[in-house]
């Protein structure tokens, strides 16, 4: 453990002085990457400094012990010291775990009204304002990419981007089948009706993790939509782009321009094609995606917000909160913190 803080101590302090010096101050990239790195280190960082000075304290309690007048007063000293370096080691235990590269990136997010009809779509639209208002909570930016509204309301497709620090790192665990037990507002017996919809995050990458050749791509151009299909727009600014290998197509309309749906769209293909990537590499190494918590599969049941009852349930984990109103007013934070703490408790186990 020492040795793998140390190392970190030194790469920590080099970033630092890399980060003063006046070349690397005006290059805004170069500055970006060093303080993304610097600052995914910070938190080993400190803890190391807390840890050294607590051994520091811990030998001058010891010694103290030698003096008789000070004796009691170095004893009560010294477990305290003790037990904050017990704690200290189970914090750097988990600082220590493998991270996921993708953790600090940003995301993009698609939500599908599944089965249900209208009122999946109308659940969709209902989640989409749930991630919104965490986001806000974060002080993150949320960028709308497309959206085809339900006719009853909500969507039966929303793409959105989320930028913010370490976005991915909490967003991660949303993939999958929320399932929703309510009245619908349609419905004139006050029948609960089941519906579900599906949420899948995605990590935004850059240039550098995928290439995408152009005669892979079929790229069309249409007259944008609105609700229920109708024309707003008279020239062909909306953008669909198939990428011919994978059969992968992605739209985007919400833009003003051609060229803004495209870059747009290719985003989301980008980020597509990315998680399809990971999900092959992490099926051939076999139980490492069925040990996380979730698969992130579409299929994968793993919430459901039962109105009734004013219940939110986690099934991976087993996690409850009567607090309904306040988590589809995107109060996450609880449930998103269980899912780390058990996430990085199944780590530490070795699972």
């Amino acid at each position: 453990m020492i040795e793998r803080l140390e190392v970190i101590e030194k790469r920590y302090l080099e970033l630092q002085e890399e980060l003063m010096k006046p070349e690397v101050f005006s290059d805004i990239k170069k500055a970006t990457n060093l303080n993304k790195e610097q600052s995914s280190l910070k938190d080993a960082y400190e803890a190391y400094q807390e840890y050294k000075k607590v051994i520091s304290d811990m030998k001058d309690a010891k010694a103290m012990m030698k003096d008789s007048e000070l004796a009691d007063f170095a004893k009560e000293e010294y477990g305290e010291l003790e037990k904050k370096k017990s704690e200290l080691e189970e914090r750097i235990e988990v600082l220590l775990l493998p991270k996921d590269p993708n953790d600090g990136k940003d995301v993009i997010v698609e939500i599908r009204g599944a089965a249900g009809g209208d009122e999946a779509n109308i659940f969709a639209g209902d989640l989409y304002r749930m991630y919104t208002h965490y986001a806000e909570s974060q002080g993150w930016k949320v960028e709308e990419i497309n959206a085809l509204e339900g006719m009853a309301g909500g969507y039966s497709q929303v793409e959105f981007r989320v930028k913010g620090d370490n976005v991915y790192s909490k967003l991660k665990y949303e993939s999958g089948s929320h399932r929703v037990q309510r009245v619908p507002e349609t419905e004139s017996q006050g029948r609960i009706q089941t519906s579900t919809a599906t949420v899948l995050v995605m990590p935004e990458v850059e240039d550098i993790d995928i290439d995408i050749k152009d005669s892979d791509l079929r790229i069309d151009v249409y007259c944008a939509s609105g609700h229920g299909g109708q024309g707003v727009n008279t020239t062909p600014s909306a953008v669909r782009i198939t990428h011919l290998p994978t059969n992968t197509v992605v739209t985007c309309q919400n833009q003003r321009s051609q060229i803004q749906n495209k870059a747009e769209a290719m985003q989301v293909l980008k980020a597509r094609l990315y998680e399809a990537e990971l999900e092959r590499q992490e099926a051939e190494l076999g139980s490492e995606r069925r040990s996380k918590i979730g698969t992130g599969d579409r299929s994968e049941k793993i919430r459901t917000y039962n109105y009734p009852q004013n219940r939110v349930t986690d099934h991976r984990i087993g996690y409850s909160t009567m607090q309904l109103a306040k988590v589809m007013d995107g109060d996450l934070e609880e449930i998103i913190e269980a899912l780390i703490a058990e996430d990085q408790a199944r780590k530490l186990r070795g699972e």
